[in-house]
């Protein structure tokens, strides 16, 4: 990536009643915790600042807030411009199984009153926390009648305020948090639109970019008959799938989590093929392709041939809008590969 450029920082509060499992989401999708060592964790006491470099040149500024009613206070009052100033994206937790959630809705409407004051183009989003220990039968009906009840209370946000059911046991909560950090790249549209161009050039089903620390989707082009997928949280599971590794690899080697990658991950059967390989330094790209052995070689020269352009993408350049294959120098096709596809690879490579 060229880290030459400017980096672009967005200020992200993350807010909430004390035990709200704040920390734990930061520190899960952020530190590369696993849910059972969050307990270890303690409460947060006043603010704590993290500078999290994601995409090359994108840093958040996270603003991990303590949720005690002494702390809540003084942000509100004696801290004021200096809390909710200059921010872009405001995270706050609802625990769903909160005893005094009205009283919660209280102090977050106090803190929307104060972020319109100072930040009114902020994105709000609302995590309504720990559904885990909610009855799968009843999760959605409580999901939709706390977010409703919320909403009201969100005052010039209610239009836009984003609302999501999370736990730290399953992959809702990197469906949230993926929603969060595409909001706040702002190329976002530009990596879309090669992305698209790559999964036509290479006829690929579905391309999914993650980033390489977090595992975070970044974004996604489905193509064909992948639109009819019944597994909508598929990404997600892989995020899942993919943090897990990585904690693997660290334990049994020793290397810290956040370090911990693969050169590449393949898996061929009859109906698809997959693979997940490295695209830039700060991203991985997992393709389906059909099953065939020459899309599959095609496809993989191509994602090699591609990488200059997609490390140009930084956050802070504005690449030119051109044909993609003729700028990657992309094979025209599958066939044109043909039989010497691994051996060019190879040389490739």
């Amino acid at each position: 990536m060229n880290t030459g450029k400017r980096q672009k920082q967005r200020k992200v509060l993350l807010m909430g009643k004390s035990g709200a499992g704040k920390s734990s989401m930061r520190s899960i999708v952020f530190s590369n915790y696993v849910a059972k060592d969050v307990r270890r964790l303690g409460a947060t006491i006043d603010v704590e600042h993290s500078n999290i470099k994601f995409m090359g040149n994108l840093m958040l500024n996270l603003w991990d807030c303590g949720g005690q009613d002494g702390f809540v206070e003084n942000y509100l009052t004696h801290q004021r411009e200096h809390v909710f100033g200059s921010v872009a994206v405001l995270i706050f937790v609802f625990d769903v199984e909160s005893r005094e959630f009205q009283a919660d809705v209280i102090s977050y409407s106090e803190i929307i009153r104060a972020l319109q004051e100072c930040s009114p183009t902020a994105k709000v989003f609302c995590l309504i926390h720990k559904m885990d220990l909610v009855q799968a039968r009843l999760r959605l009906q409580l999901f939709e009648e706390r977010s409703e009840y919320i909403r009201s209370a969100s005052e010039g946000f209610k239009d836009t305020v984003e609302f999501f059911p999370t736990s730290i046991w399953d992959q809702s909560l990197y469906k949230a948090w993926t929603q969060i950090i595409y909001f706040l790249i702002p190329n976002a549209a530009t990596i879309e639109t090669l992305l698209q161009q790559l999964a036509e050039v290479i006829d690929a089903r579905e391309l999914i970019l993650y980033e390489r620390t977090t595992c975070l989707m970044v974004t996604h082009v489905t193509r064909g008959l992948e639109a009819q997928n019944p597994f909508t949280d598929r990404f997600e599971r892989i995020s899942s799938i993919l943090k897990t590794h990585k904690q693997s690899m660290a334990k049994h080697t020793g290397i810290p989590a956040g370090s911990a990658n693969f050169a590449e991950m393949q898996i061929k059967t009859g109906r698809f093929m997959f693979f997940i390989t490295r695209l830039t330094e700060n991203t991985n790209l997992a393709a389906s392709i059909p099953p065939s052995e020459q899309v599959f070689n095609a496809a993989r020269i191509n994602i090699l041939l591609a990488r200059p352009r997609f490390a140009e993408l930084d956050i802070a350049s504005r690449p030119k809008q051109q044909a993609f294959a003729q700028g990657a120098g992309m094979a025209e096709s599958a066939e044109s590969v043909g039989e010497d596809a691994k051996r060019q690879l190879e040389s490739a490579s």
